[in-house]
């Protein structure tokens, strides 16, 4: 016992002089940093101030003498940065003698969230690159390259060319043409290289390109623009894509055709006319609020460097996913516009060969996109008019048949397997499906996510204004909070009010025509929906809260028209009460729910006489 206690006191004693020592220690340390940082401070200040202005001359002369070394053959190409212009009806282009490339490109038709006209690939970022081989053992990067422009020509079909000329100091040595063409009323623009010596120019004549594009912020809500931008591609002959969320990188093994960063209404493509051979693209999310997307492909193209001469034919895109001008190109690239893609892909049909058709036909002769989208919500509901007739007349024979059902519940209390028996046979003597007012409205599904795809991706409302929403494309406000409310936003959208509201009417009338629901769950359900709207529904396109707010007011006005004018509730009785006569067949489905009922009755009984 005695040596216990002696083993823990020289623990204890052991344990306090490493604190102890510690502890000094960090003292000291503190001390010395303390006592060095003074003395720092009093050697810089004794320091003369440094010349930033001379450090960045210096650091242009260093970079000047690795430009010169690495340019090699090409190192008397123009040393001096300068700009061409082309445009046409819908786009200016302007190009760079750096690396011979477009240095931005406006769109004359739409402007951004500040009045200004829409530019694309318009940051440092944006590039694209290549390697050549310069000399014996060194190479270069194109892009860091100054070329020499050309005039700017128009052909006789109105294209605007130009071309940017990279020469090595021996006129007999390799040379690199970047040729570009804008047509008239066209965002393609052609981009064709010739490599003068591709056999020099290249290693094994591979042609290893960089393209990099960032995704600037162009829309109001930059959270919805996310969700609606993409990753695009085209292997072997197959469209695919990811969100800018849900991937970081694809790899391609087979024929690409061209990639794409894909905003909510605007793309830049880079297309290979032959198809690059292979390729992986890598993209992030930069933490910075303004941007969408980041990304950088690295792609690989065969040259047949056996030749004097190689031209690769390329093209490049800048401009709006417009389904249309897209699909021109033959190329696939209207894929883009999701007009239905993952688990709904099916509606774009829907979309490709009837909203957006019937959509352009209205327009052609409508002014206001706002009135387009009420014809075109009086067109639809004017198609499936049956289907809502077929419902509001199973409503209308539930009506009917509600004195009877009340009666089984009196009768049966509160034993609800008995009364749902009796129920389905009450309802199977009438003739009544009781599913009759469920799958006309299931068969709506499709249509509601159609027009939902659709008002979210349909270019042609960008911009454009109805009643107090100032634009279409995005949600309408007519009050910022100054503060954001989980799962609902900073502000309030009117045309989701309006959209609520209406639907919590209807929700009413509805539960007014069915029969009285004892279980609570279900006799509340037609309440939730319209909360659940007033939050889903707040910061969507305001397009899309607009048709819902015209559908449900049409509904309404169905209901009250069929209910009191067309559907004669006497006719109905009378009808029933000679389908009662009448013998019954039942189907298989009904003979498995009645067998089904029954065996829970019997273990109910069981049950009970146990206890």
């Amino acid at each position: 016992m005695n040596f216990d206690r002696n083993t823990i006191i020289g623990f204890v004693v052991l344990g306090l002089l490493f604190v102890g020592y510690f502890y000094f220690t960090t003292q000291d340390q503190k001390a010395y940093q303390l006592e060095k940082a003074k003395a720092d401070s009093i050697a810089n200040a004794k320091k003369p101030p440094v010349d930033t202005a001379a450090l960045e001359v210096l650091q242009q002369r260093q970079d000047s003498v690795l430009q010169v070394t690495t340019a090699g053959q090409f190192n008397q190409a123009a040393d001096k940065e300068e700009f061409v212009t082309l445009e046409n009806e819908l786009m200016t282009v302007v190009f760079t003698t750096k690396g011979g490339q477009p240095h931005y490109v406006e769109l004359k038709n739409f402007k951004d969230q500040q009045g200004k006209l829409v530019r694309l690939a318009s940051t440092d970022f944006d590039k694209i690159d290549y390697p050549i081989n310069t000399g014996v053992n060194n190479s270069s990067q194109i892009a860091s390259m100054n070329f020499t422009a050309s005039e700017v020509k128009k052909d006789a079909d109105g294209n605007s060319q130009v071309s940017f000329i990279l020469t090595s100091a021996d006129s007999a040595g390799p040379a690199i043409v970047h040729h570009f063409v804008l047509k008239p009323n066209d965002y393609m623009i052609d981009f064709n290289i010739q490599l003068d010596g591709a056999n020099t120019l290249l290693t094994n004549g591979a042609l290893n390109f960089i393209w990099q594009s960032q995704a600037k912020q162009l829309e109001k809500n930059i959270d919805y623009e996310k969700q609606n931008s993409q990753i695009g591609f085209n292997e072997a002959g197959e469209f695919d894509y990811y969100g800018v969320s849900n991937r970081s990188a694809q790899d391609f093994d087979k024929n690409l055709k061209w990639v794409a960063v894909k905003q909510q209404f605007f793309n830049t493509a880079f297309i290979a006319k032959n198809g690059f051979e292979s390729g992986k693209m890598e993209w992030i999310v930069p933490a910075d609020s303004g941007l969408i997307v980041e990304a950088k492909a690295s792609l690989q193209y065969k040259v047949d460097a056996l030749s004097g001469t190689s031209l690769v034919p390329l093209q490049l895109f800048y401009g709006p996913n417009d389904y249309k001008i897209l699909k021109s190109y033959n190329y696939e690239l209207e894929n883009l516009v999701n007009l239905g893609q993952g688990m709904f892909a099916f509606v774009k049909y829907i979309n490709r060969w009837i909203v957006l058709p019937v959509f352009d036909l209205i327009k052609s002769f409508v002014g206001s996109y706002g009135i387009v989208i009420l014809l075109l919500t009086v067109l639809i509901r004017l198609v499936i008019s049956p289907l809502a007739y077929t419902s509001y007349l199973s409503g209308a024979k539930m009506k009917v048949l509600r004195p009877e059902i009340a009666k089984l519940k009196e009768k049966y209390g509160n034993d609800q397997q008995q009364i749902s028996m009796e129920q389905m046979k009450l309802f199977r003597e009438a003739g009544v499906n009781p599913l009759g007012g469920c799958i006309p409205a299931l068969l709506q599904i499709p249509i509601f996510f159609a027009l939902y795809s659709f008002f979210s991706s349909h270019v042609a409302l960008r911009g454009e204004s109805f009643l107090w929403a100032k634009d279409l494309s995005t949600y309408d406000s007519i009050f910022d909070l100054g503060f954001n409310i989980p799962l609902y936003g900073d502000h309030i959208s009117l045309f989701t009010i309006t959209a609520t509201i209406t639907s919590l009417i209807i929700s009413l009338y509805s539960m007014s025509m069915t029969p009285d629901q004892n279980n609570p769950v279900l006799k509340y359900m037609p309440y939730f929906f319209p909360v659940i709207l007033l939050f889903v529904f707040n910061s969507l396109p305001s397009a899309l809260t607009w048709y819902y707010t015209v559908s449900n007011l049409i509904t309404l006005v169905l209901q009250f028209i069929i209910q009191n004018y067309i559907i004669d509730n006497k006719k109905i009785l009378a009808k029933i009460e000679i389908n009662r006569k009448k013998p019954k067949t039942k189907s298989k489905w009904q003979e498995r729910m009645e067998q089904a009922q029954e065996q829970q009755k019997k273990l109910k009984e069981m049950q009970q006489k146990r206890k």
